[in-house]
Order: structure tokens, then C-alpha cells, then sequence
């Protein structure tokens, strides 16, 4: 049997804020956007190269906007990402190299944490 992680909920306060910097800052696509009616509207953006979508909105998530700290997004190159980001306005950590991977974060406008990790190979 497989299990495949297709959608991760983001909160965030105010979803067109949220939208212009997942689309137009980050570059991601933006899949969905409807308002179900009012009080729910469901936003889903994905990753270039993902198999995973994010979602936000209005009435989707009861934790508190900003309080998402522990996704984990792959990338080629750590330095061109992190270059790209700055360039496009994002508040991107420097690189942190590690044994495991090299490591970019950085907020969403809610304060909602992204981890960046381009993969090193093991010896």
C-alpha cells in the first residue's frame, strides 16, 4: 500500500497576502482558488517540481496563522535558491551547511517557517 502526501495546510491571516507571495514571490503555481462560499474560501499553490500542494484560506485551519515550522522542501542548489529568493524580496537565511544537507529558511509573511534542503551526497 501506498501513502503519498499530496496537501499540507498553511495558516495564515489574510489569504490574498498569502497568495501574492506564494505565487507572485516564490513563483509557485497557483492550482485552486475558490471561494466555497463565505467563510470558506480554498486557496491550493504548488512547488514547481512538487508532487505536494499547500493550502490556505478562510475557514480551513484552526491552528494559529504563523505556527507551521516543520515542512521540508528538497532543492538543487542551496546558493542559486537562496539568491533567487533575496532577489524576489523573500527574507532568506544565509546557507547552513551540515553533514546531511545544506539548509536555507525562511518566513512566509504570517511567520509561517519554510526549510530548504539541498541533499549532499553520502560517502
Amino acid at each position: 500500500m501506498d501513502y503519498r502526501i499530496e496537501l499540507i495546510f498553511v495558516p495564515v491571516t489574510d489569504p490574498d497576502r498569502a497568495k501574492a507571495f506564494y505565487e507572485g514571490q516564490l513563483g509557485w503555481h497557483v492550482d485552486f482558488d475558490q471561494t466555497v462560499r463565505p467563510g470558506l474560501r480554498f486557496v491550493q499553490v504548488t512547488p514547481p517540481g512538487s508532487a505536494c500542494s499547500i493550502a490556505f484560506g478562510d475557514g480551513l485551519s484552526e491552528d494559529e496563522p504563523g505556527s507551521l515550522r516543520n515542512v521540508q522542501v528538497v532543492i538543487d542548489d542551496a546558493d542559486a535558491t537562496r539568491a533567487t529568493l533575496l532577489e524576489a524580496g523573500v527574507d532568506a537565511s544565509e546557507v547552513d551547511d551540515q553533514p546531511w544537507g545544506r539548509f536555507v529558511t525562511f518566513p512566509d509573511p504570517d511567520g509561517n517557517r519554510w526549510t530548504l534542503q539541498q541533499l549532499v551526497p553520502q560517502g
